[in-house]
């Protein structure tokens, strides 16, 4: 049953995403740090972007039975997982008020799920219903 994604659902991932990854980077741009811890939360964001788009798709091609191989479903996870706990080895540390820190907690994970929801929603709105069909030879 391959059944299109709602417009509503697609906005409301696009918003999430929007409103994580600008409300992060906003913050950033406005707070009161040296660059090299600017650039430290910026490199965990957009690793924890790509983290959770591979993990989305490493679980989606397995429950489709396309072949992913353990190696890379597990560093997925790895990433996924490492840029959270690097964030939140950051934000610990950092010398910020603790409703900043809570700020950047909580855009970060909206950046994430908006990620994943995006990453659905395009992959199940596919003409072809989302499946990768390379290497199948269809006209057999």
């Amino acid at each position: 049953m391959n059944q299109k994604t709602s417009n509503a659902f697609v906005a409301v991932s696009w918003i999430a995403l929007g409103a994580g990854m600008i409300g992060y980077f906003v913050g950033l741009a406005r707070a009161e740090m040296q660059l090299n811890e600017k650039g430290y939360y910026f490199t965990i964001m957009m690793f924890g972007l790509f983290a959770v788009v591979s993990v989305q798709k490493s679980v989606r091609d397995r429950l489709e039975g396309i072949p992913v191989t353990d190696i890379y479903y597990g560093l997925s996870w790895f990433a996924t997982l490492l840029s959270i706990v690097l964030l939140t080895i950051g934000l610990w540390n950092a010398t910020l008020l603790p409703s900043e820190k809570g700020f950047y907690a909580f855009a970060f994970l909206l950046a994430m799920f908006g990620a994943i929801a995006v990453q659905k929603n395009t992959r199940d709105n596919k003409p072809d219903g989302g499946g990768s069909h390379i290497g199948r030879n269809e006209d057999n």
